[in-house]
């Protein structure tokens, strides 16, 4: 069957304003903790989830993985994983989703090996999993990569001190899941801070484990002999919460973002503090007020509590209708600014050079056919449609669909004016 053309479209609204309320962290915390739900046999819960794309394959490869997946309510999954689990991922479905390398630590933790395809997702730069590798290699696994799988076997996981040259979140979650059943102590110097570790050690303690130190540099795990299952509701999606931020940063407006607070967005506050706005916390999120045009900053993007890599395209959406040229630096990933030509389309003014762009603001936008390149330059690109002349068409949506259960939904809440069309 084809799949379905998709595409938004964006015309200017004037400011937005009113509540929204972010979705919880499927994406980038759900979809992880359902892969923890296979470390144990019996039922365990995940609440709190909305329907988008990324959540669609894992559950895809949960069931191909042998376990038993099931919307209990509108927004809980329950994973039963009582077995017998076949410890092997699907190339088909991997090369779909980077988050599927979360089921190689606890397919090991319990079963002792693992074949894994190697993983894809949104085409942002190289992302080598040779962290993953060596961290797994120090705990006792003997590990290959053939014809594009990960071969992963060891006879009896063995605590380890583990230090990462860079604090990557993929590698902290995969070492996680594997040593919270190793024998011994396992500690993950330069261990990632993001408030999605942190998640996933509450899921992973509400089951058993013993994870000390997650938000800290240094996590320590001492190794049990069993698990339980576990009803756990997961935390709001920050990243999404910040897009309507940054929305109200470039189209001006008075917004609030229920859901997430201000701890959770890290650096990026002080950012769009810098970039004119005012930021406040609610009771229940945060609240953004913007008056005129941005003002010109610059931006580098680091671990968190550093500027989120997932917030570069919105920052640079910003700078593109500033007054004044800014600077972007994106020390993540090595391919991310690849969007930045699709914005120029619409007459924004954006050189890039290896991992730099300059940004030189304009006071107008013009709307233009673009190209979504992946989940975040996609929702940038709809957030730069809402102050650009005319329409704006964002095709190959089904990128953004892979993190926003309702962008346009939630954008049209606030007074924007945008539409999704399928076919």
């Amino acid at each position: 069957m084809t799949e379905a053309v998709t595409r938004y479209h964006v015309r200017p609204a004037g400011p937005l304003g009113g509540t929204v309320r972010a979705a919880g962290m499927t994406k980038n915390a759900g979809c992880k903790q359902l892969a923890a739900a296979l470390l144990c046999p019996g039922v365990s819960t995940v609440r709190n989830l909305d329907p988008v794309a990324d959540l669609d394959v894992m559950c895809e490869l949960l069931r191909a993985i042998g376990a038993r997946v099931v919307w209990e309510t509108d927004d809980a999954l329950s994973v039963d994983a009582t077995g017998p689990l076949v410890p092997e991922a699907p190339y088909e479905l991997v090369s779909r989703m980077r988050a599927s390398i979360n089921v190689l630590g606890p397919l090991l933790a319990r079963h002792g090996r693992a074949r894994v395809a190697m993983p894809g997702g949104d085409n942002i730069g190289s992302r080598n999993l040779d962290l993953h590798a060596r961290g797994l290699q120090a705990m006792g696994v003997e590990l290959d990569v053939v014809h594009g799988f990960i071969d992963a076997h060891v006879d009896a996981l063995c605590g380890a001190r583990i230090v990462l040259d860079f604090p990557s979140v993929g590698a902290t979650e995969t070492l996680m899941t594997a040593a919270v059943m190793a024998k011994g102590e396992t500690v993950i110097d330069n261990a990632a801070r993001e408030p999605e570790i942190s998640d996933l050690a509450a899921f992973l303690g509400e089951m058993g484990a013993q994870v000390h130190g997650a938000g800290s540099h240094t996590i320590t795990i001492e190794g049990v002999d069993e698990l339980t299952p576990v009803d756990h509701a997961v935390i709001g999606d920050r990243i999404e919460g910040g897009t309507y931020l940054f929305a109200a940063v470039i189209a001006g407006g008075d917004v609030t973002v229920e859901g997430i607070t201000v701890e959770q967005l890290g650096v990026a506050v002080d950012k769009l503090v810098d970039l004119g706005a005012r930021v406040e916390p609610t009771l229940d999120g945060v609240r953004i007020v913007m008056d005129g045009r941005p003002r010109a900053i610059d931006v580098q993007t680091l671990p968190f509590p550093g500027f989120a890599t997932d917030f570069m395209p919105f920052a640079v959406a910003a700078l593109a209708v500033a007054d004044g040229t800014g600077i972007v630096t994106e020390n993540v990933f090595d391919n991310r600014l690849a969007f930045t030509a699709e914005l120029n389309r619409m007459g924004a003014h954006v050189h890039t050079e290896g991992r730099h762009a300059v940004v030189r603001g304009t006071g107008r936008l013009s709307g233009a056919p673009v190209q979504a390149l992946d989940v975040r330059a996609g929702a940038a690109l709809v957030l730069a449609g809402l102050v650009a002349e005319g329409e704006t068409v964002v095709h190959d949506a089904r990128h953004i669909d892979r993190g926003y259960p309702d962008l346009a939904g939630k954008l049209v809440a606030l007074g924007g004016d945008v539409t999704r069309t399928a076919g």
